[in-house]
Parts: C-alpha cells; sequence; structure tokens
C-alpha cells in the first residue's frame, strides 16, 4: 500500500515555557501531582512521566524550588547518569494533595486547544487524496462492481460525509473498513488538551492504535527527529458506533471524581473516519442525529459544554459514514440529506458476481464445487426469493453445508440435498405459532 506517512508534519516539542501557552499554577501543579503520585525523582524521570523536554521541565522545577515546593536531596542519582534528586517539601506535599483534591489529573502536561488546532489542520483528514489502485487495494478481499469504486473514490477523498444505504447482508460494514484501510498513515493524537483550565483527556488506546517508537540510542550520531511527546503517533482512528450510538455519547464526559473531562467519541475520532452503523436502530430517530452533526459537517467545527454550560468550539476535522438499510427519504428530510455529500447506494450483486464470491468462498473454506447443486441453487431456490442475491449468502450456505457434512461424518461436498438443508436454515417459513 502507498503509504503517506511523510505528509503528516509532527507536532514540535516545546522548546522553553514561553512557548507552552498553559497557565504556569497548573503546569507547577501537575508536576507536583505527577511527583507525589509517581514517586519520581529526577529532571529525566519527571520530563518523561509529564511528556515534556528536559529543558522545559527543569524550568518548572526551578520555579517551583523558588516556591519552597520542592528541594534538592543533595545527593547525585547513579542509577540516572548521576542527575540531581528532588522531593516534595512539606509545602509541596500539602500544595499537591490540593490541587489533587481540585482535579485528580496528573502526568502527561495538556496541549493547549488552541496549539491543537494547529495539529489537525497539519493532518488534515482532508489533505489525503486516495487513489484507486489504495481502494481497490483495501477492498481486495470484496467483489464490487468497478461503478461502485466509482463513487466511492472521489468521496473517500473530499473526506467530508458518505451516506451509504441499500439492503442488509451487502457489506457496508466491509466497504467502511476497506476505506479506512485504505488511508494508510499516521496521525497525532493529543494525550489530553486544556480549555478554560480545564483538562480533557484525548487519546484512548480502545480507540487509538499507537505505532511503536523506537528508543533512542544515546551512543549514536543520528538522533532522531524529536515531535512533541504530549502526543501519541496512532494510525488514523476508526471509531464504530452502531444501534448503541445516543445524543449523549456526542457529549463530554465529566469524572466528578477526578474532577477532568474525557473527550466524547467524534473528538477522539479527529483526523479519521467515524461510522454510524445500522442508522435507524438507535433508540433516538435518524433525523436528530443527523442534526446533531449538521453544524459539525458544514462547518468543520463542533460545539462542546463544560459541567459550568460554557460552550466552545473544537476543530472537527473527520469522515463520517452513515450506514443504512433504509432508504434515506425514509429517515431523513430533505434538508439533512443536502448536508449529507455523497450518497451511495450498496446493492446486492448480480448473478455473475454472485457466482464468483461463492466460488472464492468455498474455495478458501475447502469446499469443491457441484455444477449440479449450482444449478439447483439458481433455478429451484433463487426463483421463490426474485432471484435476489445478496453478499452474506454464498458465506452462509457455504458454511451450513459444511456444518451438516461434520455432523454426518462425511468430507466435504454440496449436492441439491444439502443446498436444501442450508437454505432452509437462510429463511424462517412463514408460519403462525399457536401460543
Amino acid at each position: 500500500m502507498n503509504m503517506q506517512t511523510s505528509s503528516v508534519i509532527a507536532p514540535p516539542a516545546p522548546k522553553g515555557l514561553g512557548e507552552m501557552q498553559l497557565p504556569l499554577v497548573m503546569m507547577r501543579d501537575i508536576l507536583l501531582k505527577t511527583i507525589f503520585r509517581k514517586n519520581v525523582d529526577t529532571v529525566s524521570e519527571i520530563a518523561g512521566a509529564i511528556c515534556l523536554p528536559g529543558s522545559v521541565t527543569q524550568e518548572i522545577v526551578d520555579i517551583a524550588r523558588e516556591q519552597k515546593l520542592l528541594e534538592a536531596t543533595g545527593t547525585l542519582n547513579a542509577n540516572s547518569g548521576n542527575e540531581m534528586g528532588y522531593q516534595l517539601t512539606d509545602a509541596g506535599k500539602a500544595r499537591a494533595l490540593d490541587a489533587l483534591s481540585q482535579s485528580e489529573y496528573f502526568g502527561a502536561m495538556p496541549v493547549p486547544l488552541d496549539v491543537y488546532r494547529e495539529q489537525v489542520k497539519r493532518q488534515s483528514i482532508r489533505n489525503i487524496q486516495v487513489t484507486r489502485d489504495q481502494l481497490t487495494g483495501a477492498m481486495g478481499h470484496l467483489v464490487l462492481p468497478d461503478s461502485l469504486l466509482d463513487h466511492l473514490g472521489p468521496a473517500v477523498s473530499a473526506g467530508r460525509s458518505i451516506l451509504m444505504y441499500g439492503p442488509p447482508g451487502n457489506g457496508k460494514s466491509s466497504i467502511s473498513n476497506g476505506i479506512r484501510d485504505a488511508l494508510g498513515d499516521n496521525v497525532y493524537v493529543p494525550r489530553a488538551i486544556e480549555y478554560a483550565g480545564q483538562v480533557i483527556t484525548v487519546y484512548d488506546p480502545i480507540v487509538h492504535n499507537a505505532i511503536e517508537q523506537e528508543e533512542d540510542d544515546p551512543n549514536s550520531l543520528r538522533r532522531r527527529k524529536r515531535f512533541d511527546t504530549r502526543y501519541v503517533q496512532c494510525e488514523r482512528p476508526t471509531v464504530v458506533t452502531g444501534g448503541e450510538l445516543s445524543l449523549s455519547m456526542l457529549d463530554l464526559v465529566y469524572n466528578p471524581t477526578a474532577r477532568t473531562y474525557q473527550a466524547p467519541l467524534q473528538l477522539k475520532s479527529t483526523g479519521g473516519i467515524f461510522i454510524v452503523d445500522d442508522l435507524g436502530r438507535q433508540a433516538e430517530p435518524p433525523q436528530a442525529l443527523i442534526n446533531r452533526w449538521i453544524v459539525p459537517l458544514e462547518e468543520s467545527k463542533d460545539i462542546l459544554g463544560l459541567q459550568s454550560g460554557e460552550k466552545f468550539e473544537v476543530p472537527f476535522d473527520t469522515l463520517v459514514i452513515f450506514s443504512t438499510n433504509f432508504h434515506p427519504n425514509e429517515i431523513f428530510d430533505q434538508a439533512a440529506l443536502r448536508r449529507i455529500f455523497f450518497k451511495i447506494k450498496i446493492d446486492g450483486p448480480n448473478q455473475e458476481n454472485f457466482l464468483k464470491i461463492f466460488a472464492m468462498v468455498a474455495r478458501k473454506r475447502g469446499m469443491p464445487l457441484d455444477e449440479a447443486a449450482l444449478v439447483h441453487l439458481l433455478k429451484v431456490k433463487y426463483p421463490t426469493i426474485n432471484n435476489i442475491y445478496a453478499n452474506y449468502q454464498p458465506i452462509f450456505l457455504i458454511d451450513q453445508m459444511i456444518s451438516i457434512c461434520e455432523f454426518e461424518g462425511i468430507p466435504y461436498q454440496m449436492n441439491p440435498d444439502l443446498i436444501d438443508r442450508a437454505w432452509a436454515n437462510m429463511f424462517v417459513k412463514e408460519e403462525k405459532i399457536i401460543h
């Protein structure tokens, strides 16, 4: 796959306190809380814990020393290259406890929202151009009509919003995942961001796939180019939600114990893809869900609210893919439909593509093809459902026949009788159940 990692500019590490754009008291308190909670005592250990360069960390340590909150232990720490050790004074411990009672947050120094905005622009999903080869490569395991890729390609490259609709079982979810695989480059996700003195954690190992970083060899002449370690280098994120999606999941999550916020799903998916699968199966009506996305989709910004009721803007830089089994006109008004840039119908395969998929699945599963069985399937079974083919059917039928063969203790095979038995499990007969 043609990786485009080089195109994303890494966030530069801050060179001094002046570049931090964070309240001094906040930085000092996070330093004290981290020393208190993590028991780190040299500048290089503290710097690693708060994710800042050693020189910037030293500046904050010096401020805390001047305020008599930290003191040098007077011993050089032999384990860490003879560095000076530091410890909290009694006043420093009291200050750390007081700060913890106001917010439990410690560790990585947050990135101010305005600084993060600049990084979002550097790695915008709109900057990506996906080629036909990349899309075909990522969808290689799917049998898709060429016309579908003609529509999908420009939609993905625009990085706006896509509505995929059509009957169930035809791979809308697989196509969404293929789009994700086609993106193929990396972005930088902040561990936490700061707005108005509040900390909002963003990096989430469940959503974000971190890229392993090689450790620097101190003896090597070429040091790797450093980036701001308050960020984690990750693959472009993908958030997939289905019937469980509710409007409240798109709000900031406040943790009253820790007194910090957690970013909502769409903020975690910045620079990546947000997939709303099975639209129309949520408790909230689809129209209400779409209304919530209108401002973000049109203006590339989202509005979030703090506990205090204060509202603020965050960047919205996400390719949103809605996928539904309903016809769009059934679930949206025209105004909502206008705001979704690309509407793509994902239909079932024609007979030729159905047979291609059937043969491909059979080969993968080690099931020999049988002409009489296939003729029976196409001439006897499919006419009973108006010859409507779906992508899920070959896998379903072949797996059913495999289960029957294993139960009967016979080699994998297909014949008209096995087709009938497999077919009976694919559709439930209409009948009245007497209670």
